[in-house]
């Protein structure tokens, strides 16, 4: 119920327990909770037989947690009576998984690199503004203002 309570939690709420209510009155407080714990469930699994037995034969089988929007969707439509199968999930999946064509894309840059012969290098490009020559570098850029 309560996943990530461990040891020391436990520890420490024993020792706040006995600080609070004391070595004496303690073994009661807990038969209470306990007893309040019971009566609890037993209201919880009341109110669920009387669910199912008004909601008729065909749900005898019906269970509170297949209501959790996860368990519904792993038990109707992932898993459950190849549901998932039949709606094309498959094909789905498949289709929107990237590898098949990354590998197909990888394989045509391969074989392009392989049937291309070595071509000589092209003149290279520079990005700096041509000077007239013998002209000084201004202080300012004209295109600037």
């Amino acid at each position: 119920m309560f996943p990530d309570v461990g040891l020391p939690e436990l520890v420490t709420l024993a020792i706040l327990a006995v600080l609070l209510f004391g070595p004496d009155r303690l073994p009661e407080i807990i038969q209470n909770v306990a007893e309040f714990v019971r009566k609890v469930r037993a209201f919880s699994d009341s109110a669920k037989e009387e669910v199912r037995s008004e909601l008729g034969p065909e749900f005898k089988d019906f269970e509170f947690e297949d209501l959790h929007p996860k368990t519904f969707v792993r038990k109707h439509i992932l898993d459950g009576d190849g549901i998932g199968r039949d709606l094309g999930l498959d094909d789905i999946r498949s289709a929107l998984d990237p590898r098949k064509e990354l590998a197909e894309v990888a394989d045509a840059v391969r074989h392009a690199a392989d049937d291309t012969d070595p071509q000589p290098a092209a003149p290279r490009v520079t990005l700096e503004k041509a000077r007239p020559e013998g002209a000084a570098p201004s202080a300012f850029d004209p295109d600037a203002t």
